[in-house]
């Protein structure tokens, strides 16, 4: 219990938290996801970095007449209508919010358009509909339970190349580090 009332602390936009295989929510099972807000009295929202679709982001954006068959991730069960991304960007580009590091999240249609028309390459830049989002307390509540562990997200794993084992090959890195933890 106590390994989860610290991680429930470590919350913050930048985490990454990993579902645990108790995690009885099908919405979210077996997910990565990257917190890209997190105010601890007004909730939480994060996007699954593992849910790779099979619709090529020039299906969503067919306006833009880009050739652009990089999949469209699906990153939560709330408003899967609408669109948002996450990219790498040297400088903080406009309408975009921070995440951490290098990574910039947004929401904002003339942004993603650019970023599509520009050529972004899946290294740098994914689409994601929906999002998961959380009540003030939720989040931390589900962690200190055991259902996430929380741990430093990298833009490394946040555009990983391999984003269908990403869950499996995090889930083993948080066992391991828990055991490395309680066996000291």
């Amino acid at each position: 219990m106590a390994l989860g009332a610290a991680a429930g602390q470590d919350l913050a936009a930048g985490k990454l938290i990993v579902a645990k295989p108790e995690l009885g929510d099908p919405n979210f099972a077996e997910s990565v996801i990257l917190l890209i807000d997190y105010d601890k009295d007004k909730g939480a929202v994060g996007l699954i970095l593992n849910r790779r679709t099979k619709v090529p982001i020039s299906r969503v954006f067919p306006e833009l007449k880009a050739p652009v068959s990089d999949p469209v991730f699906l990153g939560g069960p709330v408003e899967t209508d609408a669109a948002q991304a996450l990219m790498r960007a040297s400088s903080k580009p406009a309408d975009a919010n921070h995440v951490f590091a290098d990574v910039y999240a947004t929401g904002k249609k003339d942004v993603i358009d650019k970023s599509i028309a520009a050529g972004a390459k899946a290294s740098r830049f994914r689409i994601y509909v929906g999002y998961g989002g959380w009540a003030p307390g939720q989040l931390e509540h589900e962690t200190e339970l055991g259902a996430w562990a929380v741990i430093r997200a990298t833009p490394e794993v946040v555009f990983d190349d391999d984003p269908d084992s990403l869950w499996m090959r995090m889930n083993r890195a948080t066992d391991t580090r828990i055991a490395l933890l309680t066996s000291r």
